[in-house]
């Protein structure tokens, strides 16, 4: 069978538009797609208005935003609103009724198409993009193949899973030979196209900080870190964030471990946080590590659970700090600014103070910060930030209070003894005439000064 693009109904020059022929093809529970050969066409792999290919497969979820680019409504975006689903579609004549399994896409509340459509005839083979602050990522969700029934009232798209399509039509985004995992080269200071070094030490900090084959930068996969020997807790972790290319990854079955390569003596391990209410809070976000390569990825989650990597937190401190707001701001970049090819790069840790309250032999530091850099319209830009939790009634482990601040890189320097280079600096642009101590803690992400 001939496949033409467009198609007949598009474009009735037949001859002139032929694409290949049908190669494989399935309609069942696995889904409703096929596949052709391309022959004598050049082809463009970027989806046409969303200026971006697809690259690696991913599993839907309730309440991920999506967007497809489809022949009949054009780009829309969508909510996905149920997964698992099984649907039964009308194929007519000899083919009939099938069942179909699929998840179910709703219009975005935010974005809503101007006509009220997510999706229409003609718009079968779409492809269901997930996003990143309303913008295409490069991970497939799904294949778009039907809709609501005519007249029906409520509006929605039926997409197959992407993992079920490439398993029943035996195809891959990746080239035939196995991918390698690259070796492990941590935090890129050239990530964002301008030289962002990382944090320099005090000489009594560089005295205190552990080293690995005489560097006291450790390297992992997608970050760095620096290792205080005296406090087993790291100086600073360095990340890079690729926002168009990340994963979704399951965390289950990924122990907490102390990296081997490295005295056990300088690590903090599990005796911490038996039996109390310290969780094993992650520096570097682990799903801001998941990007890359799916095995690349896959390499970050494990590496994101070493110990260099965790500092104790009360549980609630950790899993609700300001309603999330701390976990978050990564997340708020993306969705309140222009950011340049999707992409940060964020530093952060522990503020170790001398005074810290100690717990099972461990001083618990009760100061976090982060400064998050990135790019928008070819300007550097640096925002640091600040979140204070007040460990007075440490003795009995209940939590008072955890406030967050936007602060400037110098005050940041005051505190941590650390110092930043100048690229920093110079997009680091906040203005605040107030003492932290003075100055209103961020109540939500809008209080945050981006620009």
């Amino acid at each position: 069978m001939e496949i033409l693009q467009p198609g007949p109904h598009d474009d009735n020059r037949i001859r002139r538009n032929r694409l290949g022929v049908l190669k494989r093809s399935h309609l069942g529970v696995a889904g409703d797609c096929a596949i052709a050969t391309i022959e004598d066409r050049a082809f463009v792999q970027d989806v046409f208005e969303l200026g971006v290919a697809p690259r690696e497969l991913g599993e839907p979820e309730l309440d991920d935003k999506v967007v497809k680019s489809g022949r009949t409504t054009g780009v829309t975006h969508g909510v996905v609103r149920r997964i698992d689903t099984i649907a039964k579609i009308d194929y007519g004549g000899p083919v009939g009724v099938k069942t179909i399994g699929c998840f179910e896409i709703g219009p975005d509340p935010d974005r809503l198409p101007e006509d009220g459509e997510v999706s229409s005839g003609g718009d079968s083979g779409a492809v269901w993009l997930f996003t990143q602050g309303g913008r295409p990522g490069a991970v497939l969700a799904g294949l778009h193949f039907g809709g609501e029934a005519a007249g029906a009232p409520d509006e929605h798209a039926l997409a197959c899973l992407s993992t079920s399509v490439f398993e029943k039509l035996e195809i891959s985004l990746t080239a035939p030979a196995p991918e390698d995992v690259r070796t492990v080269a941590g935090y890129d200071p050239d990530f964002l196209g301008e030289r962002i070094d990382v944090p320099q030490l005090s000489a009594d900090l560089v005295r205190d900080a552990v080293r690995l084959d005489g560097s006291e930068i450790i390297p992992y996969t997608h970050f760095s870190l620096m290792l205080s020997r005296s406090r087993c807790f790291p100086f600073w972790v360095g990340w890079n964030v690729d926002g168009g290319t990340l994963k979704k990854l399951s965390r289950t079955g990924i122990p907490f471990v102390k990296d081997p390569r490295l005295p056990a003596s300088a690590q903090v391990g599990n005796e911490l946080y038996e039996d109390n209410r310290l969780d094993r809070g992650h520096i570097a976000r682990r799903a801001d590590l998941l990007w890359g390569s799916l095995p690349e990825a896959g390499k970050a989650n494990s590496d994101s659970f070493f110990f260099t990597n965790i500092t104790p937190q009360m549980d609630d401190f950790n899993q609700s700090a300001k309603h999330g707001l701390w976990g978050e701001l990564e997340d708020a970049v993306f969705a309140d600014t222009e950011v340049d090819d999707l992409r940060i790069s964020v530093c952060g840790g522990p503020v170790l103070q001398d005074d810290d309250r100690t717990f099972r032999g461990v001083r618990i530091p009760r100061e976090f910060w982060k400064v998050i850099a990135f790019t928008e319209h070819g300007g550097l830009k640096a925002r640091g930030f600040l979140l204070t939790q007040n460990l007075d009634r440490f003795e009995s482990l209940e939590l008072d209070e955890f406030r967050v601040f936007q602060v400037t890189l110098g005050e940041l320097e005051n505190r941590t003894r650390l110092s930043f280079p100048a690229a920093l600096h110079k997009g680091d642009t906040l203005q605040v005439p107030e003492a932290v101590a003075d100055r209103a803690p961020l109540e939500t992400l809008s209080d945050i000064q981006w620009h």
